[in-house]
């Protein structure tokens, strides 16, 4: 069990970190970040990838695309019926920062803004990545150069 914690403790602010940017939502980051550590726990299968973290930010991105595939098969509510009132958390948030680039990263196609992050944020070196999302190392640094390029742009706005 203390190995368990142990790798919760290391991990567990990557991915967050992590999830949070892919979803820039902060109660489905946390959702992320315990189902990863859920489906570590649970694995009847060791580790593939070369490092522990490289394997839980590879879950941590699948339980996102999964929430993606889930959400668009959802139907929106009508706004007529939403709540015309935001939440403090909510208005906190819009007006920081961290919310602008969060809207802004929002605006990378997926597969793009995951090897960035990894990169950027993690410092994963650009095999591992390509491993992590299952493309070629040419096809990483393809898609890191295009998601820089997309949020410069967005700054340049």
């Amino acid at each position: 069990m203390t190995d368990f914690s142990a790798l919760y403790e290391r991990y567990a602010p990557d991915v967050f970190r992590f999830a949070l940017y892919l979803s820039g939502d902060r109660h489905e980051a946390e959702d992320i970040t315990s189902e990863t550590f859920v489906r570590a726990w649970t694995a009847p299968e060791p580790i593939r990838t070369a490092t522990v973290k490289g394997y839980l930010l590879t879950i941590a991105r699948n339980l996102f695309l999964q929430g993606l595939r889930r959400k668009s098969r959802q139907t929106a509510i009508d706004d007529e019926l939403r709540d015309p009132r935001a939440s403090a958390d909510g208005q906190a948030e819009r007006n920081s920062e961290v919310a602008a680039v969060l809207a802004n990263l929002q605006r990378i196609p997926e597969g793009d803004r995951a090897a960035l992050l990894l990169r950027a944020v993690e410092e994963m070196p650009y095999d591992e990545i390509a491993r992590a999302l299952g493309i070629s190392l040419a096809a990483t640094k393809v898609r890191i150069h295009r998601a820089r390029l997309a949020l410069a742009d967005v700054r340049s706005d």
